[in-house]
């Protein structure tokens, strides 16, 4: 795979190569192969959900050719990866498709010098390069270890293919020595691999302890993620950088990074700066401390862009077990919410049912685990081994078979929201630079979860409420089929103005009634509300149609109401075999007859509801024979802004005249296919209300 990693590389122009494969357990794509960057540069991606809003995700998920060709189309269209890699630079993503799926996906990464757009020879050379690898996929899907590829613990780095170097060792170093200044060479982790002379006079340190070594760590006044973000600039987008850099006590340098596919070469040389007084220095950081850097740095930010993608509760725990768990090597997460003074656990990765029973409402002052001590102190606790757990929690280590543990503290403006437990099945150290980035993590995650439930339970009162407002249950009329169906707005509080309601009169006599408040929100769904009963009253006393809304029309005037309502009232005499339709400016019903032709129910609209004090509102008469059927429906359904609402009209006239026999017998199922020919993406800006009505057939 490294080969043909490297082959796609060359083939396609690219300086950096990626290979995902998929988990057979989970829907996760693993990094599998690297071509042309360190490791440590993709730390952020070396596991990546199927879900998650990246390039390689989308490909493999879609089945299609991704392409970013610049940075500014890298914001719009994947936020998270702008935010953890802000350079620089154009990718392409494709999935490996074999005999018997998708294996994963390849991405690739070309310089900004790119141009913008793929021509189709660029795209056909990306595409078959993936189709290589996946026939080579089939061919061979076992690595050495038994495993298949994706399992393997980190990636296989794989030396990019560099261009034949002309000089000879020792040439090239007589002639680096006799520029100015100072030459140094960087491979493409950073490291030093050689340094003239003049270097080590410029940068102060001996070359024996320089060599080997990255300049952050081994200068202590480049140990500012600033300096090695210019490093990370260079080697991802292949681009010269310069900076300048305070050597104490007041040496100020320049650098001049040339970056190529082997690694990037610096020349230093002396920069003197008139008018800018040296920067203080702040202290090194300690020999035991590990240093984070940049690369760790970046990590939070892509950590906390997927944290503020969260929604509800459950999204938070996906988000915590997808992203941050994989990226400190975690096994186990609970994560438990402040309920009272009891802790409740609100999502688990890695622990069995009777584990979570035990555990899940313990009071704050538990002995059985630190998360209440953790919680009460607001300081996070970290436990190596189980033998440390127990000196100070005699019973914790006994409640899973977990070896090592992080407790993180979740407070939200002072008060505490929850606690969050990281657990490993083997012990291990926890680095300064973990705990450091845990902790902050920890603030992260109590926003994030202090949002998600205020989501859910603003979420839960809107579908409660609106569940209140719609009939729980529809009546059953001889000789009618019902079926309907709400579906709220994609955006927003997912509660709308759009209702409808089958009333029984009498025996084979009904009406049924679909209308819609403007908006989708809580003064839309109260009015709503009041429309609804108005309608249901004046019908079940016998009222006709015209006439009900007519007197509901007048209740609206006298309410004052700041919102427009639109109604369309059905009257349905199954014996007589007939229906009585009237309208207060709402989109038309669709007639289909017993031979399948679909027809748009020509019916003059009166005013919208609460308009006109004295409006009157006609009714057209239809005739309803056996195996037709009325289609009632909002807006929202056909409505798209600059679509014309004439083809919509026809385009949902046609879905419904092409239904099977076995659709028509199923009207949940019909409702189901029309909503999803309309509106194939899922996504709709407004409320969705739909009412089938079927006369059986004889």
């Amino acid at each position: 795979m490294g080969t043909a990693l490297v082959d796609a590389v060359q083939r396609t122009g690219a300086s950096v190569g990626c290979l995902y494969l998929r988990s057979d357990a989970d829907p996760v794509l693993h990094l599998a192969v690297l071509c042309g960057l360190p490791p440590e540069l993709f730390a952020p991606w070396r596991q990546v959900p199927l879900a998650a809003p990246l390039p390689v995700s989308d490909a493999v998920r879609d089945g299609r050719l991704v392409w970013v060709g610049t940075q500014e189309e890298l914001v719009r269209s994947y936020p998270r990866a702008a935010v953890a890699l802000p350079y620089r630079f154009a990718l392409a993503a494709t999935p490996l498709r074999g005999r018997d799926g998708c294996w994963g996906g390849l991405l690739l990464m070309w310089p900004p010098t790119h141009p913008a757009r793929l021509t189709d020879r660029q795209r056909g050379r990306i595409t078959s390069s993936g189709r290589r690898i996946a026939r080579q996929l089939d061919d061979f899907p076992i690595w050495p270890e038994g495993e298949p590829a994706a399992h393997g613990g980190g990636p296989r780095l794989v030396a990019p293919p560099t261009a034949r170097r002309n000089a000879t060792g020792r040439a090239a170093e007589d002639f680096a020595e006799r520029l100015p200044g100072g030459s140094v060479s960087l491979d493409l982790d950073g490291r030093i691999t050689f340094l003239t002379s003049g270097a080590v006079e410029l940068l102060g340190r001996s070359a024996d302890r320089l060599l080997g070594t990255l300049p952050w760590h081994s200068l202590p006044w480049l140990d500012d993620p600033v300096y090695e973000d210019h490093y990370r600039s260079a080697v991802i987008s292949r681009e010269p950088c310069s900076y300048l850099a305070l050597r104490p006590p007041d040496h100020w340098l320049r650098f001049e990074l040339h970056p190529d596919p082997s690694g990037i070469s610096v020349r230093i040389t002396p920069a003197p700066v008139v008018g800018d007084a040296p920067r203080r220095m702040e202290p090194p950081l300690s020999k035991d401390s590990a240093r984070g850097g940049a690369g760790r740095l970046y990590q939070v930010m892509h950590l906390a862009a997927a944290l503020t993608e969260a929604a509800g509760v459950g999204d938070v725990v996906d988000m915590i077990g997808d992203q941050i768990m994989p990226a400190f090597g975690a096994q186990g997460l609970v994560l438990a919410g402040l309920d009272g003074q009891r802790l409740r656990i609100v999502g688990s990765r890695g622990y069995g049912p009777y584990i979570l029973e035990r555990l899940d409402g313990q009071p704050v002052d538990t002995a059985l685990t630190p998360a209440g001590d953790v919680l009460t102190s607001g300081t996070p606790m970290f436990f190596d081994s189980p033998e440390e757990l127990a000196r100070n929690y005699p019973q914790a280590p006994t409640t899973s078979d977990k070896k090592a543990w992080a407790f993180l503290p979740l407070i939200v403006s002072g008060r505490g929201a929850g606690c969050c437990v990281l657990s490993y099945d083997r012990p291990r150290p926890f680095t300064a630079d973990e705990r450091a980035v845990l902790t902050s993590l920890a603030g992260l995650i109590a926003q994030a979860l202090d949002r998600a439930r205020l989501y859910d339970a603003k979420k839960n009162l809107a579908h409660g409420l609106q569940e209140a407002l719609l009939p729980r249950r529809l009546p059953t009329v001889d000789g009618l089929g019902i079926g309907a169906r709400y579906l709220p707005a994609s955006q927003g509080m997912e509660i709308g103005g759009d209702f409808y309601d089958v009333i029984c009169r009498e025996d084979k006599v009904c009406s049924a009634v679909i209308g819609d408040v403007q908006g989708h929100n809580v003064a839309a769904a109260a009015l709503m509300g009041q429309v609804r009963t108005a309608v249901h009253a004046h019908s079940t006393a016998g009222t006709p149609p015209g006439e009900v809304l007519v007197r509901t029309n007048r209740l609206l005037h006298d309410l004052h109401v700041d919102l427009l309502v639109s109604c369309l009232c059905v009257h349905l005499d199954m014996t007589h075999r007939c229906a009585h339709l009237a309208s207060a400016g709402h989109p038309p019903p669709l007639l289909r007859h017993p031979d399948g032709r679909t027809e748009v129910v020509s019916v003059e609209p009166g005013p919208l509801l609460g308009v006109a004090p004295d409006a009157e509102y006609p009714v057209a008469r239809v005739d309803f024979p056996p195996d037709a059927l009325i289609a009632l429906y909002t807006d929202g359904l056909v409505e798209d802004p600059g679509c014309d609402l004439t083809d919509a009209l026809d385009s949902l006239a046609r879905c419904l005249a092409e239904a099977g026999d076995r659709e028509l017998a199923d009207l949940p199922a019909l409702i189901d296919t029309l909503v999803r020919r309309t509106r194939p993406t899922g996504h709709h800006v407004d409320d969705i209300a739909l009412l089938l009505l079927r006369s059986s057939p004889e």
